[in-house]
């Protein structure tokens, strides 16, 4: 079933500037509990940082995370984007074509408004499959 973006994202995303530092944005992943952050700049988006980012982009290329910021191991633009009134098949083909597992969600020309993942795309299509399950699982400290 088809569902309108708005209303399977999570809203409010987790968002640093491009010079923060790759220690202080895993520090705010742990906090937050969460496994992507929105990189951007005055407000609009500048693009995103995953866990995977930190130890390919940073830690296994030898790069000092007190020092190395987010806006040298992120995803740079373009970052492939939704926006709310996007829908969920939009969602899942994006996925597909970008070999992605989260989708930031913009407004007014790269606003960020929230986030999209995989499994929030299980849970809208089927909440009784195993990867919705895995997804609203509390986590495991």
């Amino acid at each position: 079933m088809t569902r309108r973006i708005r209303d399977v994202m999570s809203p409010a995303p987790v968002a640093v500037e491009p010079m923060t530092t790759v220690a202080r944005a895993a520090r705010l992943m742990r906090e937050e509990d969460v496994g992507d952050i929105l990189v951007t700049y005055d407000c609009d988006l500048f693009g995103a940082l995953t866990d995977r980012d930190i130890v390919l982009r940073g830690v296994a290329g030898g790069r000092d995370p007190e020092t190395t910021t987010v806006g040298s191991v992120c995803t740079p633009p373009p970052v492939v984007t939704l926006e709310p009134d996007d829908t969920t098949d939009r969602a899942a083909e994006l996925m597909r074509h970008h070999a992605v597992r989260r989708l930031p969600v913009v407004e007014h020309g790269g606003v960020p408004v929230g986030v999209v993942t995989l499994g929030d795309l299980a849970a809208a299509d089927d909440p009784h499959s195993a990867l919705a399950d895995i997804s609203r699982a509390a986590p495991d400290h």
